[in-house]
């Protein structure tokens, strides 16, 4: 299989070529991994080879499944691979290897994907750039001087620049869509507990949660399928779709009552291509028959964003308590980035009743937020503040971790707030800025309702494709 046949197909294509037996398994894997060879380089997407271990699994045929043979990366925090360390960016875990699979990863093998790599990730996931010290910076296949996004800046790379089709990735904050947004793809978040995260606990406090990133609708409704199927033990979980998700992102959505807004959340304002890339949307779901219109979303969001980070803070610093009690000794200054020491300190500081407060603060505004979705259908905002970033602009040069804050929510204003919701949100990449960069528009929907969002999704992808757009260059 040549590059430009593989680059030519999206998972599901892929596996459908596999199944009619028109290309092996084992040819798909070294075409995945050819062009890895051909790009990583320059990309540091991905940052551990499992080659050795997914070359057997195809040489003796297909694995089954629905995606049997499709190549696939994991996001390396979260999710555990047997017999691989799951470093989460950070030098304190780089050597902690699996002992079994997560859930998603045996979902993952039960579809059939060939699992051939991990990506890179921001130490714990905690910021919305791809620059761990561990392993250096992820690049944007869009432009290499500036971020793939985060915390899933590896999967998203990797996706961009045509090495997998589709690649895991998590959401705390943003994690899935941000990357999504900076590297023209197409992300969903999905609802609270439609993912199980066993054998380990909720992440963050439920404000996490997993799926992938993909350059197709399709790829990312069928993904979604083979996963959100609850674990025995789950906290919670969300209740199931009446029709598969890649049913869904072929139906046509009918008429949509989609409010929209060029606010930013929780900071000042958005750059005007952000801004002008919500207003050519709206005016691309009007022209498809929706009803659009202009509409504030209830909720303060600027506070239940610090409840968020109180939430975040105490979750890493129990994280991190637990790793120096598993080891006999306390995580120690030099093992950590400064950025997660800051963190850690700020979490060993927080008192039980201030984190249930926070607790409730979030749960209280996913109230507040309700209401808006009895009127409409959708929200539509933007999904960044800004386009992607320039690599290092984030902390500073030299560091700046004064501004951090202030620079972190000029360019992530709009996503928190659905994981503080539990609600579905996608980006979509329906915009370009002036120097090629992509922008993506974020869609939310009610809780549990992601077969509207893939409904509306696989409409805007017939209506405005973007699959042809391709970075140039690598």
């Amino acid at each position: 299989m040549n590059a430009s046949d593989y680059l030519a197909h999206d998972a599901v294509g892929l596996a459908q070529l596999i199944a009619r037996r028109e290309v092996s398994a084992a040819e798909v894997l070294e075409a995945a991994l050819a062009q890895s060879e051909r790009v990583n380089g320059k990309l540091n997407a991905i940052v551990l080879s499992m080659a050795d271990e997914a070359r057997p699994t195809v040489r003796e045929g297909t694995p089954p499944g629905p995606l049997g043979g499709v190549p696939f990366l994991m996001k390396d925090i979260g999710a555990q691979v047997k017999g691989v360390p799951t470093s989460a960016g950070s030098r304190l875990l780089k050597d902690k290897v699996a002992a079994a699979d997560s859930a998603i990863v045996t979902a993952y093998r039960r579809a059939g994907l060939v699992i051939f790599g991990k990506t890179n990730t921001p130490e714990f996931g905690l910021e919305p750039v791809t620059e761990p010290e561990l392993f250096g910076p992820s690049r944007n296949p869009w432009n290499l001087e500036r971020t793939p996004g985060g915390s899933s800046g590896g999967s998203a790379a990797a996706v961009a620049a045509g090495i997998v089709p589709a690649a895991h990735a998590s959401d705390g904050g943003g994690s899935i869509r941000i990357p999504a947004s900076c590297c023209g793809l197409f992300g969903m978040k999905p609802s609270r507990g439609r993912v199980s995260f066993a054998p380990l606990d909720e992440g963050w406090g439920g404000l996490s949660i997993q799926n992938v990133v993909t350059r197709s609708v399709r790829d990312g409704a069928a993904l979604l399928d083979a996963v959100s199927h609850p674990v025995a033990g789950d906290p919670y979980w969300a209740p199931p779709p009446a029709q598969s998700f890649i049913a869904s992102a072929g139906r046509d959505p009918g008429v949509l009552r989609i409010g929209f807004t060029t606010a930013a959340l929780v900071s000042e304002s958005l750059d005007p291509e952000c801004a002008q890339a919500v207003r050519d949307a709206a005016a691309l779901c009007e022209r498809l028959g929706h009803q659009v219109e202009e509409a504030n979303l209830p909720g303060d969001a600027a506070a239940a964003s610090a409840a968020a980070g109180v939430i975040v803070a105490a979750n890493i610093a129990a994280v991190l308590d637990a790793e120096g009690a598993r080891r006999g000794s306390p995580v120690g200054e030099g093992e950590i980035e400064a950025l997660t020491a800051g963190v850690y300190e700020r979490g060993k500081q927080i008192a039980a009743p201030a984190y249930i407060h926070a607790i409730q603060a979030a749960h209280a505004y996913g109230r507040s937020v309700a209401p808006f979705f009895e009127r409409y259908d959708v929200l539509l905002l933007s999904t960044l503040g800004r386009p992607p970033v320039p690599l290092g602009w984030l902390r500073g040069d030299p560091p700046d971790m004064h501004g951090y804050n202030r620079r972190l929510f000029d360019f992530m204003p709009n996503t928190q707030a659905f994981n503080l919701t539990g609600a579905p949100a996608m980006t979509v990449p329906l915009a370009w800025s002036g120097d090629g960069l992509p922008i993506g528009v974020q869609f939310v929907g009610r809780p549990a309702d992601e077969a509207t969002l893939f409904s509306l999704a696989g409409q805007l992808e017939r209506a405005q494709p973007w699959a042809a757009k391709r970075p140039a260059g690598l």
